[in-house]
């Protein structure tokens, strides 16, 4: 019977062809004509024209010329789509990358930044063919929601300056307590214009959202505040002014300067960016899959999402990533599959070709107001007022990777939620544990003829015997739960001649949990008591057996009555 279930598992078990196929592929196979094009076609243009201000705006905010945001929408974004296993996936800079990507070029200069990129597209192009893209759902809920929350705040404090035109006397500083007092002592040189170009913006985008939701609020913003700024001569910046424009064209693909000192400087950096690609990504297509009922391929995403981070570096693009704002509006536009993604990064480029000289008036108090917006959307309040109402534990973990995110590390605030919310999780397991002796009255109670009820009403033979005692786990037995389960186990009572443990409700048996047995068994056989274990899956069988317990220290019976009959056969 197991050979057969294993191979009727082995032949349901999916290929390597039918796991990293991109949904592109699918989507042709199923028929795609000119309706579908169409479709595709205006969800496209209306993703890129929320992704133009955006995409210069996170790349402003990451500490680069904001040409490196177009390059990273255009390359990534046409690769995430066209070999991704998501249908509506769209690919680009993000605003979660913003602290990593700015502090990576700080410390290494742009070409260690494009170096890290290119490595942490190997390791996501790695994690993904080794299948490993499955276990990023064991990242707990409040880590996400509190690590989102935690990069809004910083990126919200990295637009200070831009949204209230502050002048700074040396470099602005990195840490947020640090650069919070930085800002204080800045007040003094507020520009009312910038602030008040920011604030427009705000509005604009606000305003749009609630009375015309289907017009593009970013680029409505964007456009309204260069308007204003050139036809009033605003003393704000401008991308002209502090950056000298964009160019109008793709750069050729060429590698970032490599050497072996380089690349180990860069690893933590490369590491951190394929870890948040591939939560951040599959977080997006998580929410597609919701919006629209459709299922993705988790390790055919993370391979193309490391194909586009290598592609980005190659034209001087940064980290590239699933965005879940860009394709929550893919859905909404109505897109039919990846080819919407693939036609928004050739509207990007076409914008790019046609309008880049107009970049140069865009003024950077604007993106800034479009961060500050986006920022508030990335805090899921109803989330989080969710979670500290749900259990105190859910709002420790929430409460302590938002403060480690925000005042020491997004990466430290990551492995500490994760460490933190598993060792609740196991403490939760561990109480959920039972295990108690049968009750054994002199005279069984009364129950319903043929009765399929609480396992509690027990046979008469169970109850007849003094000599013998039965104790029932229920609950996965494994590590957490170990030293209760030893401690109730290693009272058995001497005078007994007969010991059944009845494993039948036990989803989960690991190795502490058999070394637990092991011992057990031997203080049986010691004591001279007879040691059954009844109703264990074939897995806690085998699992037993590796470990030792097999006779002759124990019997196993497929059920507490079977025990009995054993005894009875002597």
């Amino acid at each position: 019977m197991e050979q057969v279930q294993r191979r009727q598992a082995h032949r349901a078990a999916p290929t390597f062809s039918e796991l990293f196929t991109p949904k592109l592929v699918t989507v042709l196979r199923e028929g795609y004509g000119l309706p579908q094009l169409r479709a595709d076609a205006l969800a496209g243009l209306t993703v890129a024209i929320v992704a133009l201000p955006l995409s210069m705006a996170i790349a402003i905010a990451s500490g680069v010329t904001p040409e490196r945001g177009l390059f990273t929408a255009i390359v990534g974004g046409f690769i995430v789509s066209a070999l991704g296993g998501s249908r509506f996936q769209i690919g680009g800079p993000a605003g979660a990358f913003i602290v990593l990507v700015a502090s990576t070029a700080d410390r290494q200069g742009v070409d260690g930044l494009l170096l890290a990129t290119m490595m942490a597209g190997v390791f996501l192009l790695a994690i993904g063919y080794l299948r490993l893209g499955t276990y990023i759902k064991y990242i707990p809920y409040p880590v996400t929601v509190g690590f989102t929350a935690g990069i809004a705040v910083i990126i919200f404090s990295g637009q200070i300056v831009e949204l209230l035109g502050l002048k700074l006397p040396g470099k602005e500083p990195g840490p947020f307590v640090p650069k919070l007092m930085a800002l204080w002592q800045a007040g003094g040189t507020l520009n009312p214009s910038a602030a008040g170009i920011a604030l427009l913006s705000i509005v604009t985008v606000v305003a749009l959202k609630k009375w015309r939701p289907h017009w593009p609020g970013m680029l409505v913003a964007v456009a309204l505040a260069s308007l204003v700024v050139a036809l009033l001569a605003l003393p704000a910046d401008t991308i002209g002014s502090r950056y000298g424009g964009i160019p109008r064209s793709l750069p050729l693909p060429a590698l970032p300067p490599m050497s072996l000192d380089k690349a180990i400087a860069v690893l933590p950096d490369a590491i951190a960016f394929a870890l948040l690609g591939a939560i951040e990504s599959l977080l997006s297509a998580v929410v597609a899959d919701g919006m629209t009922g459709r299922r993705h391929r988790s390790n055919c995403e993370l391979v193309a999402q490391g194909f586009a981070n290598i592609g980005s570096a190659l034209f001087g693009g940064i980290c590239a990533t699933g965005t879940i704002a860009r394709t929550a509006t893919n859905v909404r536009a109505g897109a039919h599959g990846p080819v919407s993604g693939m036609l928004h990064s050739a509207f990007l480029l076409v914008f790019m070709l046609v309008a880049a000289p107009l970049a140069s008036y865009i003024p950077l108090a604007a993106l800034a107001g479009v961060l500050a917006v986006v920022c508030w959307n990335m805090v899921e309040k109803q989330a989080i007022a969710a979670l500290l109402r749900s259990s105190p534990a859910d709002a420790v973990v929430l409460g302590a990777t938002f403060l480690i995110v925000v005042f020491r590390d997004l990466t430290e605030g990551i492995v500490v939620g994760f460490a933190l919310g598993a060792v609740l999780f196991i403490d939760r397991m561990a109480k959920a544990v039972a295990i108690a002796e049968s009750e054994q009255p002199l005279v069984a109670d009364d129950v319903a003829d043929a009765t399929n009820g609480d396992r509690r009403a027990y046979d008469a033979s169970e109850a007849s015997d003094p000599d013998t005692v039965v104790y029932h786990i229920s609950g996965a037995f494994f590590f957490g739960a170990a030293s209760t389960v030893a401690a109730v186990l290693d009272r058995i009572a001497d005078q007994r001649k007969n010991f059944i443990l009845d494993c039948s409700r036990v989803p989960l048996f690991d190795s502490t949990a058999a070394n637990v047995i092991e011992s057990t068994a031997h203080k049986a056989k010691k004591a001279g008591v007879r040691f059954i274990i009844a109703g264990a899956s074939p897995q806690t069988r085998r699992m037993l057996i590796t470990h030792g317990v097999k006779r002759p220290l124990v019997t196993f019976a497929a059920s507490v009555k079977d025990a009995k009959a054993q005894l009875r056969m002597g």
